[in-house]
């Protein structure tokens, strides 16, 4: 196995000693991990993409990472949620759609009935409220086909136009 010396300064110590404490004492393994994490990105950002985080799961949900180009966002509302979907095109060619859910909210009068107006302000003493907590959703998606079917079709209009544009275009000027 090919050897390399690497020489850390004084300040750093600290910072390879804690890296190779969390890889379990494979200093070699922490390093390789990070260059690989390093090079992917920088691969990426040359070639026009960005990182991306996003948040999954129910509220406040975990975050997931991948690096990708924006190609589109459209919100719909209804009288009880809002829901944002967003997508992007991954390095791989791939499509991620992130959709964001906010609470569903409910309002009915006493009778179970869905609330009016006095009842979203507040004013009829006889209604109940509920509420769902929010979640965002995140799916990779093959080709254009499969996406049609999960977006709204104004969106998927959106993204189909842009979908296949480099994510840099190199201009020889």
């Amino acid at each position: 196995m090919p050897n390399k010396t690497i020489y850390v300064s004084d300040g750093d110590l600290g910072l390879y000693q804690r890296a190779q404490d969390l890889a379990g004492g494979n200093l070699s393994s922490a390093i390789a991990s990070a260059l690989r994490r390093y090079v992917e990105l920088e691969e990426g950002i040359r070639e026009g993409f960005d990182e991306i985080v996003v948040r999954v799961g129910p509220k406040p949900g975990r975050k997931v990472r991948f690096t990708g180009v924006f190609l589109g966002e459209w919100v719909t509302t209804s009288s009880s949620r809002v829901e944002t979907f967003r997508v992007y095109r991954g390095r791989t060619g791939k499509f991620v759609l992130h959709v964001e859910r906010t609470p569903d909210y409910r309002v009915v009068d006493s009778k179970g009935n869905p609330g009016g107006w006095r009842a979203n302000l507040g004013l009829d003493w006889n209604a109940s409220y509920g509420m769902s907590p929010g979640e965002s959703t995140l799916d990779v998606i093959a080709s254009l086909d499969e996406l049609r079917e999960k977006i709204p079709p104004q969106l998927y209009e959106m993204v189909a136009s842009s979908a296949e544009r480099p994510a840099v275009e190199d201009l020889d000027i």
